[in-house]
């Protein structure tokens, strides 16, 4: 499968020092994660792919704007195409990133992000529901372990990672890797 580059966008999505700032927070995945999406930033900005920086601001904690931490992790390259602001787990809902895509008629989505099962998965299903192709690029998203309420079971972020692909794959989203992704753009 392949898409025309001139319409196709990578989301990055929530990409941000807040999430540093979570007891939470743990860098044993983030060397690949960094390594996959500077691996996509870059291809798509060589094939003139617009990047699109998301952001999520909350009302409380490392996530207002006030806190000075809704902005990019150090390592993530400046100057995107567009950046928007989100209140909600998806980042179409009262961003205008669907108004700016559909003027631009793009129409293939590469997500990439924090939180896998959270924002990007989100943000997968919105998009897939209003028209758009995607690509889920998991290993350029990046999660934590998280504890079941009920049970009391951890599940790793490979698990979490894993049942996001089941649920999204065909349905929602095309699967793929970073290299996958930038080979599909003609």
């Amino acid at each position: 499968m392949t898409y025309p580059a001139n319409r196709s966008a990578l989301i990055l999505i929530d990409i941000q020092e807040s999430f540093r700032q979570m007891p939470f927070w743990s860098e044993t995945d983030l060397p690949a994660f960094r390594e996959a999406v500077l691996a996509l930033d870059a291809g798509c900005r060589a094939r003139d792919v617009p990047v699109v920086h998301i952001y999520h601001v909350g009302a409380a904690g490392p996530f207002t704007e006030a806190s000075g931490h809704v902005r990019g992790l150090d390592w993530l390259p400046g100057a995107p195409a567009v950046t928007f602001h989100k209140h909600t787990h998806n980042a179409f809902s009262d961003t205008g990133l669907d108004l700016w895509l559909r003027r631009r008629d793009i129409n293939h989505l590469i997500i990439a992000g924090i939180r896998t099962e959270q924002c990007c998965e989100t943000t997968t299903r919105v998009g897939a529901d209003m028209g758009y192709s995607v690509d889920f690029v998991t290993e350029a998203t990046l999660t934590f372990p998280m504890t079941h309420a009920g049970s009391g079971r951890t599940y790793s972020a490979d698990e979490i990672k894993a049942h996001t692909e089941l649920v999204l794959a065909g349905r929602f989203a095309r699967i793929a890797r970073a290299a996958e992704a930038l080979d599909a753009l003609e």
